[in-house]
């Protein structure tokens, strides 16, 4: 049989393998995808470290995927070979438990699925991919851009639009990372008085690249006074990965704001009961979309202008690209390329 190279990992804590693979067939509903580009998340280390419940190795992780599509499985409508498609964190459903019946799909209770978690993903040429996981990639929107917009992207995207946060009100971005640059853009774009914080006078100038109105570097100024002396934010999208930063900030929020919770933190969050009560403020968390969400998150990208910042890496180097991501110092999400 045909083989294709991935990089997979054989054990928990074990490192990244080159390997030669059989090209993996689409079985009925599901479809098989060309790989061009997969994003490295922070999130591929709960696969290779092992600390995902239920993985079975050797796995193949990525979940940020862009590529076409390259066969078809029987029973699969709507899809064609040759369609750009992407992939993301949503990778299967049920379809019929309460979740799935009221179209959140990506928070099906009976069988979640996880594209590079429950079955292998993207740092391969290609991958099997379920059809209605799919999402249709905009003809101007190039592989190495559309293939973050799949997690880090309708992650932001999907979690504004569904705050109630109307045009000119105050949002604020926590963090100007791999989350953090594409949520000020879209915040922007929505038309939200968008106020960036991270460490460091040297990201002012990135924050208004961005589309910031207002930089505050965290490290010379108190984020929470700053926001309180504009009225306070109606938002704050905290998509760092410390705890602290996040509860440092909880004071910034308007009367009914909402801080949501995008990073993994660190450590747990110190909310003053007090804080909550006396401003109606709320705090919430928000697990990337489903397919259609990643289509619009693309979509939007595509009409505004918004696009992330990238490292492109070749297949080879997935180790690199996978620890360059890891140490924070990817400018700002690591893309692996796999030439076709």
């Amino acid at each position: 049989m045909a083989k294709m190279r991935a990089v997979q990992v054989t054990k928990p804590k074990g490192p990244f393998e080159l390997a030669e693979r059989e090209i993996p067939q689409p079985g009925p509903g599901d479809v098989r995808v060309k790989v061009q580009a997969c994003g490295v998340c922070h999130a591929d280390m709960y696969v290779k470290e092992g600390l995902w419940p239920g993985v079975q190795y050797p796995r193949i992780t990525g979940h940020e995927i862009a590529g076409v599509v390259d066969a078809l499985g029987e029973g699969v409508k709507g899809w064609k070979v040759g369609d750009r498609v992407g992939v993301g964190w949503h990778g299967g459903h049920c379809g019929y438990c309460d979740s799935c019946r009221r179209g959140v799909f990506e928070l099906c209770l009976n069988d979640r699925q996880v594209t590079g978690f429950s079955h292998d993903g993207g740092y391969a040429e290609y991958t099997i991919a379920h059809a209605p996981t799919l999402a249709l990639i905009p003809d101007d929107l190039l592989a190495v851009d559309a293939g973050p917009l799949m997690c880090a992207g309708v992650t932001t995207f999907n979690s504004l639009r569904h705050t109630g946060v109307g045009p000119g009100e105050l949002v604020a971005v926590l963090g100007l990372g791999g989350l953090g640059h594409l949520g000020v853009q879209y915040a922007a774009k929505m038309g939200l008085k968008t106020v960036a914080i991270a460490r460091g006078a040297d990201k002012a100038d990135l924050a208004k690249k961005l589309g910031a109105r207002v930089y505050i570097d965290s490290t010379a100024q108190d984020p929470a006074e700053e926001l309180k002396k504009r009225g306070g934010a109606k938002v704050i999208l905290a998509t760092v990965t410390s705890g602290k930063a996040m509860t440092s900030v909880l004071g910034g929020l308007a009367q009914s704001g909402k801080l949501v919770v995008l990073g993994a933190a660190d450590t747990p969050l110190e909310v003053p009961a007090v804080n909550l009560i006396s401003g109606r403020t709320s705090l919430m968390g928000w697990p990337s979309g489903s397919s259609i969400d990643s289509q619009d998150t693309m979509a939007f990208s595509a009409l505004t202008g918004v696009r992330p910042m990238t490292q492109a890496f070749p297949l080879e180097r997935a180790t690199e690209a996978y620890e360059l991501m890891l140490s924070g110092k990817a400018r700002f999400r690591a893309v692996i390329t796999t030439g076709l």
